[in-house]
């Protein structure tokens, strides 16, 4: 992101960024140097991050960094109770990447955040840990695989099950033939969402700032219905269930087929639930079709928790000889009969469904990160691949939101003849937001 197209932003909070270093290497040098990192947002899933950071070998917490003063009071606390030394304390994340001992950053923010920060963090001369979604549109995720490329820099993208020692050992599975050919996978989520009302204009509450919680997002005023988890479901700053939830479940459909782009997208569904604020659908059912004679269904359910294969989220994948089911536990097999043949599983390590994710797959996929910094070792979910998951939930809300199947570029996922459908693949950004590489 050059400086040039922040200067506003830095003027109004007399805060900048360190000149861009040069790109370094993918690793800093000797194996036992500590990876320095910051976090980047606390309510939930940041502090989870921050505490596995803090407890993980050869990492440390040096900051924690959130926009909500009580938020980031109770995120140090955590970490540094973790840690067994308290971290920093910063409500600007972008101090944080002017200190050069800190290795990495972790964003952990609001989706519409995602992007911004990591290529604010890679011009800085940072690695980052970025959760999912990468970005919150198509293009976000182009911008992101071409910073890494330019800086060199490691980029792991938050789908914890590419680093699960069973989904590994399911994938590998797979490719030995254990199902035959994979052709068909379905994946799912289920919840109980509550109604998130209709939201009034009031006053900002005090310790938040908000002007810097919404970043590159287009200004509009504070609402009482947003702040700290609904966000998911308002365009200005979310993405919707698909691109919340359906990233893990679809980026293990994707990688069990072994395909990239699709060539027909399509999506039913809607706000069936309830009447509110909420923008996206709380019930979609979206198709990808792809070249080879391949196919994933989603089908999210945000306020009905009624399971599949007795549970709330997962995947099946259909062969020529077999089927296989997994969830974050591991993996089944079974025949043609429907008999289980083969299964690898360990008892759950925390609630599927909670927002805060913190389980055993976190820490494997924060262990991966830190060595690919330190040692130049591969990343479970290279950008690259991050972003190839991360846009089929983007189309999926694209194909919802234009009515109709959109055809797809099978090289690159662009939309083929429909430019309105095309409008959707960047946003409008405040002034002086508006990323480039």
């Amino acid at each position: 992101m050059k400086r040039r197209h922040f200067v506003k932003t830095i003027s109004a909070t007399g805060l900048g960024l360190a000149a861009a270093r040069s790109p370094l290497l993918a690793f800093r040098g000797a194996p036992s140097e500590k990876v320095v990192v910051a976090v980047m947002g606390l309510n939930g899933r940041g502090t989870v991050l921050g505490r596995v950071f803090a407890k993980t070998p050869n990492a440390a917490v040096a900051y924690v960094c959130d926009v909500d003063a009580q938020v980031l009071a109770k995120g140090a606390t955590a970490v540094g109770e973790a840690q067994g030394n308290a971290p920093k304390s910063l409500a600007d994340f972008r101090r944080a990447l002017d200190d050069k001992a800190v290795d990495a950053l972790v964003v952990a923010a609001p989706d519409h955040w995602h992007a911004p920060a990591t290529i604010l963090a890679l011009s800085a001369g940072k690695h980052v840990y970025l959760e999912k979604p990468c970005g919150h549109n198509p293009r976000e995720g182009e911008l992101l695989v071409e910073a890494q490329r330019k800086t060199g820099r490691v980029v792991q993208m938050g789908t914890q099950r590419r680093s699960s020692p069973r989904c590994i050992e399911a994938m590998q599975a797979i490719r030995d033939g254990v199902i035959g050919r994979p052709y068909f996978a379905k994946a799912w989520y289920a919840n109980r969402r509550k109604s998130i009302g209709r939201g009034k204009t009031v006053s900002v509450p005090s310790g938040l700032d908000y002007e810097l919680w919404q970043g590159p997002a287009p200004r509009t005023p504070y609402r009482d219905n947003v702040i700290h988890y609904n966000w998911h479901w308002f365009k200005r700053w979310g993405t919707g269930e698909i691109c919340n939830n359906g990233t893990h479940e679809l980026d293990v459909a994707r990688w069990a087929l072994g395909v990239d782009y699709p060539v027909r997208v399509t999506s039913a569904g809607g706000r069936y639930h309830f009447a509110d604020d909420w923008e996206f659908t709380d019930t979609q059912e979206a198709s990808f079709e792809f070249e080879g004679q391949r196919a994933i269904v989603w089908q999210g359910l945000s306020c009905n928790a009624f399971p599949t294969e007795k549970r709330g989220r997962g995947t099946i994948v259909y062969g020529t000889t077999g089927s296989m089911l997994i969830d974050q536990d591991g993996y089944t097999v079974y025949d043609l009969d429907n008999k289980a043949v083969k299964e690898s599983l360990e008892s759950a390590s925390a609630d599927p469904l909670a927002p805060s994710g913190d389980d055993k797959l976190t820490g494997h996929h924060i262990a991966n990160f830190v060595e690919a910094v330190r040692t130049g070792a591969p990343v479970s979910q290279p950008i690259t691949e991050g972003a190839k998951t991360v846009l089929l939930c983007h189309l999926g809300n694209i194909a919802q939101w234009t009515g109709r199947a959109l055809r797809t570029d099978p090289r690159s996922g662009h939309i083929l003849g429909d430019d309105e459908a095309m409008g959707y693949w960047q946003r409008e950004y405040a002034p002086g937001w508006t990323p480039v590489v």
